[in-house]
């Protein structure tokens, strides 16, 4: 897999971005229950088909285009909000990113990280290994030397991140990520409860580091990539659950401004697997909750 990754590594975006037009499309229509999830969580959100109905092929842009961001030289990002983020780096209480499962959410870690880490020190990332010994082996690989670290999610991860918030550092979060049993709450989003981390309230509340929303969007025909940095308002009074809704709604707020790059197929509204009926929300059932 290594030397297949580093071939397609040289290959143009455009070419990956139009081979994963053809991949996106071909499993939406070969998996029914890819299909039926994301049309699912599209017509949950409210928005209409049309609107999102290019994040069939984008999904397929995304995997197309992995080994190029992680083997292949760097592609061409232009900076949106980039003052806000030097801003927060010299106030020197880190960072908290927060980056939902939207555009190229890879490379806006890895951009970032490049940019600042020799100034800021590296930026970490929490991180759930996969079922893939290869894949994470060559995401390690991958990462080495790009001013990234990972954390894992657990207690030992969370106390990595704080360390990294306390030292001036920052940190990056996927918030739309379901996380362990027993390490999140559950809260609306797109008007239905998913079950929601509560780290990233947590560690902003206890690090004093301000939340910044990032996302990597996707220009067409392999042109690049335009990175969006944006200020979260200030996490309102009434306790984690108040703080958690917060965070959705601008989740949400984020996903709107382009929906074709989201990832819809992403099983948002899962129940991790050892919460069952005790953690499902009121009026629903366990199975229900289950993908």
């Amino acid at each position: 897999m290594p030397f297949f990754f580093r071939l397609l590594s040289r290959m143009p975006l455009w070419l990956l971005h139009a081979a994963g037009w053809l991949l996106g499309w071909l499993y939406f229509w070969a998996s029914r229950g890819y299909r039926e999830n994301f049309r699912a969580n599209v017509a949950q959100s409210g928005l209409a088909w049309n609107a999102c109905r290019g994040a069939v092929a984008q999904s397929g842009m995304m995997v197309a285009e992995f080994p190029r961001i992680w083997l292949g030289a760097p592609p061409a990002v232009r900076w949106e909000g980039l003052a806000l983020v030097e801003a927060a780096y010299a106030a020197g209480k880190g960072i908290v990113f927060l980056t939902p499962h939207m555009g190229c959410f890879e490379l806006a870690a890895r951009a970032t990280a490049a940019r600042f880490h020799s100034r800021f020190g590296d930026l970490t990332v929490l991180f759930r290994p996969g079922r893939r010994p290869g894949v994470d082996r060559l995401l390690d690989v991958a990462r080495a030397g790009a001013g990234l670290q990972t954390a894992p999610t657990n207690l030992a991860g969370v106390r990595q991140l704080l360390r990294a918030l306390r030292a001036g550092k920052a940190v990056g979060l996927l918030p739309d990520q379901v996380p362990p049993a027993d390490m999140g709450i559950w809260s609306p989003f797109f008007g239905r409860p998913a079950y929601t981390m509560t780290l990233a309230a947590r560690l902003a509340s206890q690090s004093g580091a301000p939340i910044i929303l990032a996302w990597c969007e996707r220009l067409p025909w392999g042109a690049g990539y335009v990175l969006h940095f944006s200020a979260l308002e200030p996490l309102p009074d009434g306790g984690l659950e108040a703080e958690v809704a917060h965070i959705n709604r601008a989740m949400e707020a984020l996903i709107r401004q382009c929906p074709a790059q989201y990832l819809w197929s992403y099983p948002r509204y899962k129940n991790p697997a050892s919460s069952l009926a005790a953690a499902a929300p009121t009026g629903t059932a366990a199975g229900d909750a289950l993908v």
